[in-house]
């Protein structure tokens, strides 16, 4: 079973850290993913970059998939 601490979301997060929305794109998350990376590039803009690194790793480990 997928969900947090799984071995899945652990990759997901290690992806985020080199890439803020990989991890959520790698997930299937399209939509998330654009928004971590956008925030990523405006707050590296004010050199603010490294929260949103952290933000998008926190999503990635601790992401729950819905079961239908």
């Amino acid at each position: 079973m997928s969900g947090q601490g799984s071995a899945g979301n652990t990759i997901a997060a290690l992806a985020s850290f080199f890439a803020p929305g990989l991890g959520q794109l790698i997930q299937g998350r399209p939509g998330i993913a654009i928004v971590h990376f956008i925030m990523a590039w405006l707050l590296w803009l004010i050199l603010l970059g490294w929260i949103i690194h952290i933000v998008s790793c926190l999503d990635a480990a601790k992401w729950k998939p819905v079961l239908r």
